[in-house]
């Protein structure tokens, strides 16, 4: 049994077919066959029932995945920390909110490809609802989120800082004129939300039904310069983390409405599969986090 055997046979299940988890890894068709048959004379049992040209796990297959994940992830982490003692290298894979990178993760990147300079950084944007598997399947190592607090038994808490949302309309707008608003006062009026999957949204959505009010949704987007645009165009209210918008404040674009009604909570958290291993340059990453925090 080879590591690059369950990278394969890891791949054919993600994608439910052998041509394209080939394509993916480069190799030809035959020879990701070849190397599935050589696992399953190895281990005995079949992987895969093929039912025509579709294909779907056995209860080996569904048994082997969790181990193969965990022997993929220990690699990285090999190759992470054991080449040289006093210098970490290999990839560290990092999920993060978008939100984040507009002017906080940039700066803690920059400063962390200083300090470990061998550790390439593959970052991939990450959803609330997505990232905890990714996190158990090994995908990503760590993640850096934006989002109301999050419970989950599977996960490890690493860092937790309190953030703030904001509504955002454009200078002229009606309500710059008032002192303070609240949920009543965004009753009807055009609002300009995250998607339908954003916590945000949920949260704030479910403030507002619970005075039974119907905001207007004219725009769901998962783009913060798009709700940006919009606001400063004058098409509604934009509700999005102060974070998002300091520039847009600067340059007066935009001007941040004073909220008064229930409050919003959400925070930058890190988190890290419960059973993962701290690595020094995951150890150095969350302390950089921390220091801009």
């Amino acid at each position: 049994m080879t590591i690059t055997q369950l990278e394969t046979f890891v791949k054919i299940s993600e994608m439910n077919s052998f041509s394209l988890a080939a394509n993916e890894l480069g190799y030809a068709q035959s020879t990701v066959t070849m190397q599935i048959k050589q696992l399953e004379e190895e281990l005995g049992c079949v992987l895969f029932e093929r039912l025509g040209k579709t294909i779907v796990l056995t209860s080996a297959g569904e048994r082997l995945v969790d181990y193969a994940e965990k022997l993929l992830q220990l690699e990285r982490e090999i190759h992470l920390e054991v080449p040289e003692a006093d210098e970490p290298s290999g990839i560290l894979k990092i999920g993060v909110s978008e939100s984040l990178c507009y002017n906080r993760f940039p700066q803690i990147l920059m400063e962390f490809k200083k300090r470990f300079p061998r550790v390439d950084i593959g970052l991939s944007f990450i959803m609330h609802d997505t990232f905890p598997e990714l996190l158990k399947k090994g995908e990503l190592d760590l993640v850096y989120t934006l989002n109301p607090p999050i419970e989950d038994a599977n996960l490890k808490l690493l860092h937790k800082q309190r953030e703030f949302l904001g509504f955002y309309a454009c200078p002229g707008h009606e309500l710059t004129k008032k002192k303070k608003i609240k949920e009543r006062d965004l009753d009807k009026v055009p609002m300009l939300l995250t998607s339908h999957n954003c916590s945000f949204r949920n949260m704030f959505l479910s403030d507002m039904k619970q005075y039974d009010l119907s905001p207007d949704i004219v725009l769901e987007t998962s783009s913060k310069e798009v709700l940006k645009a919009f606001a400063a165009n004058g098409h509604g209210v934009a509700l999005m983390p102060e974070m998002t918008a300091e520039s847009e404040l600067k340059r007066g674009n935009l001007v941040k409405l004073n909220w008064a009604g229930d409050d919003l909570p959400v925070f930058s958290q890190v988190f890290v599969h419960k059973d993962k291993r701290i690595t020094r340059s995951m150890e150095g990453l969350v302390q950089m986090i921390k220091a801009v925090s």
